[in-house]
């Protein structure tokens, strides 16, 4: 199975992505969608890919204009396409992939801080309190935008700063926008 980079200077090109159902590879109509409406925010970006899968996110922020990416992803065959995917696009010199589940990685390391982090956990298992954890590494003024199914919840952390800016469905993707004030 092969996933295709949308646009910029990797537009065009394809990735792999495992057979299997391990991952949950964002749809290039929903991916297309969302990186059109955050396009100001991406060149120079300092992006965070959590829950990278087969890098797809990640790779496409890169292709637009983004400076650098983490990549978190912790199932083993996900991280073995996710290097081939960095590799055969040349985006090494760009790219840190981290081999832990995100949890464990926030948890145990010392993270940089972000301009803007996708989070696109599996959507058997949002894993929401892992996904709140990723807004203390999200810079002042930063964005982060949490996939979803649309059932459940979505974090609310007014209290702390982060506000809802922009939550748009796509069939049974849903996208929420979160953005660190100040």
């Amino acid at each position: 199975m092969f996933i295709r980079i949308i646009s910029g200077k990797y537009g065009g090109r394809k990735i792999d992505a495992p057979d299997s159902g391990r991952t949950h590879p964002m749809g290039e109509r929903v991916r297309n969608a969302m990186f059109n409406s955050i396009v100001d925010e991406i060149v120079g970006a300092r992006v965070l890919d959590a829950f990278a899968g087969t890098g797809s996110i990640g790779l496409e922020a890169l292709s637009r204009g983004a400076k650098a990416c983490t990549f978190v992803e912790r199932d083993k065959i996900a991280q073995k396409v996710l290097a081939k995917n960095v590799v055969s696009l040349g985006a090494d010199e760009q790219s840190q992939i981290i081999r832990s589940s995100v949890n464990a990685w926030i948890e145990t390391a010392k993270p940089d801080y972000y301009d803007i982090i996708f989070a696109d956990p599996p959507y058997h298992d949002l894993q929401l309190s892992t996904v709140s954890k990723l807004f203390a590494i999200l810079k002042p003024n930063g964005l982060m935008v949490l996939s979803h199914t649309g059932r459940g919840e979505v974090p609310n952390l007014s209290e702390l700063g982060i506000v809802v800016v922009d939550n748009r469905s796509y069939g049974n993707a849903h996208l929420t926008s979160f953005r660190r004030v100040g």
